[in-house]
């Protein structure tokens, strides 16, 4: 597997969601603890990602689907740091499908 098949975004401006639980794994626990300890912190770093999609010229939805993805793994794998990231994860707990992704949507609006 080339190293550009292990990325979400790929040269030619495909994207694969597949490759999110992958991408958000290869983050050190260090760095990871530095974006989730504070809720600015982490609403920072998800603005520079989604100001990144958009130079990249992905639309609102694509992003919202990648959003939904990374909450995904996220609410699996990472124990809430803060007051703010426990209620998203008990959001995320009640919601079906279609809420996570209204959820998801809401999150880039909040940090666009």
């Amino acid at each position: 597997m080339d190293n550009e098949e292990k990325h979400i975004l790929h040269k030619d401006d495909t994207i694969n969601l597949n490759n999110v639980d992958d991408t958000v794994d290869r983050i050190s626990d260090e760095r990871k603890d530095e974006i989730l300890h504070n809720f600015a912190e982490f609403k920072s770093y998800l603005h520079t990602r989604v100001a990144l999609g958009e130079k990249l010229g992905l639309d609102e939805e694509t992003l919202a689907k990648a959003a939904q993805k990374v909450a995904e793994h996220l609410a699996q794998t990472e124990e809430p740091r803060n007051a703010e990231e426990n209620l998203l994860k008990e959001l995320w707990k009640v919601g079906d499908d279609q809420q996570k992704h209204q959820l998801a949507h809401m999150l880039i609006k909040l940090v666009q």
